[in-house]
């Protein structure tokens, strides 16, 4: 009887003592890693992202996807990770706000208490893979994506709480910069440079780039988002090279790179060419070993502006899509969470619920580990 005890004891200890720490993010660059991607819309369109980003020999590829604030339904999202689970995605979530009430042209600023329900939410979420990457808003040098005019002081704070806001739900959180505008100029209250952004959000928040865990980068092929992958300049599709030595330089830590946009217009360039720019970008400037996904903008648009870099228009895919599917991915092997006993499948279903301003203190981790030590404990008493 001692002995029994004695492993119960051990057994508990382990796992109350190591729960929180062996759920903590890792470095996807450390793991084989399948880079390709896509940026969708809307979280119906994972299957057809799947088929695209693990064609020929890939698995476990990524989808960029924004969620906004008034978007916190745990039903639709529970769903999704779910079926990111089965089609062996890996999700990359956007933070996002809506459109200003009084000027539909410009995103609304977050508040603080924005970032705490989204911790909140998406805490409540059962995650396909241990690390759960966030995106901590978009473009925020451009004034239209930060309430009128960029700031980046406020910014480099709302990205400091947010950090601090998301790690004390979940060390599973892995925190990204949002992806700044590779071709806007200093203009006025318009746009900033992002060099510049990053220069003066580092002097609000002195290392700043050392507390996030991953850098977005939007390497568009500017400018005009026409330019061949050869050129080789801060504001080409080369970009995220020069906005990560800058990260590096300011706060000495060699962030992994997502780069969540990038793609060419169809109005300056043929889709034939963009076809052929495709290949030769991933084959030379995206097999950088800092970068971890590549989710070119976008799978399927049906408006303007959009339209111009979608991958699928209405039933026709493009050369562009072809191009990218016939290329050879590797077979990614990220640290996937247990599905939890009981959990429903993708075509399963949970109660239908509004999620906004509810804490969540205690993750589903800690539940299934209790889940188990019970049925330890039971075996152990009828030994």
């Amino acid at each position: 009887m001692f002995k029994i005890f004695v492993l119960l004891f051990s057994f508990l200890f382990f796992i109350f003592h190591f729960s929180d720490s062996s759920y903590a993010i890792y470095d996807p660059r450390s793991e084989k890693n399948n880079t390709f991607g896509v940026h969708i819309l809307f979280t119906e369109e994972l299957n057809e992202a799947a088929n695209l980003i693990n064609s020929n020999n890939g698995d476990w590829g990524y989808v960029t996807i924004p969620i906004q604030s008034p978007d916190k339904n745990l039903a639709k999202w529970q769903k999704f990770m779910d079926t990111a689970r089965d089609l062996h995605i890996i999700p990359i979530l956007r933070l996002a706000t809506n459109a200003d009430y009084f000027d539909t042209k410009v995103w609304e600023k977050p508040k603080y208490s924005d970032i705490l329900d989204f911790a909140n939410f998406l805490n409540s979420l059962t995650w396909p893979t241990r690390n759960r990457y966030i995106i901590v808003f978009n473009e925020v040098n451009r004034g239209d994506e930060w309430g009128g005019s960029p700031d980046p002081s406020e910014y480099a704070d709302f990205l400091n709480f947010a950090v601090d806001t998301f790690k004390s739900k979940n060390d599973s959180f892995f925190l990204i910069s949002a992806g700044l505008d590779n071709a806007a100029p200093n203009k006025g209250n318009m746009y900033m440079d992002e060099y510049s952004f990053m220069i003066l959000m580092n002097s609000a928040i002195p290392g700043i780039f050392n507390k996030i865990d991953g850098l977005a980068s939007h390497s568009y092929p500017n400018p005009g988002f026409s330019q061949s992958p050869n050129l080789m300049t801060p504001k080409s599709i080369h970009s995220f090279k020069y906005e990560s030595n800058l990260a590096q330089r300011l706060g000495a830590k060699n962030l992994p790179v997502f780069i969540t946009e990038t793609g060419w217009s169809k109005e300056a360039v043929p889709d034939t060419r963009i076809a052929s720019y495709y290949k030769e970008a991933f084959k030379s400037v995206w097999s950088d070993g800092n970068i971890v996904a590549v989710t070119p903008f976008l799978l399927r648009a049906g408006v303007l502006p959009f339209s111009n870099f979608s991958l699928i228009l209405g039933s026709k895919i493009g050369p562009e899509y072809r191009s990218i599917e016939e290329i050879a991915k590797t077979k990614g092997e990220p640290k996937v969470t247990p599905r939890l006993l009981g959990q429903a499948g993708p075509l399963g279903s949970v109660p239908e619920k509004n999620f906004s301003k509810t804490v969540i203190n205690d993750s589903s981790n800690k539940l299934a580990l209790v889940k188990a030590t019970k049925t330890l404990f039971k075996w152990l008493l009828n030994i």
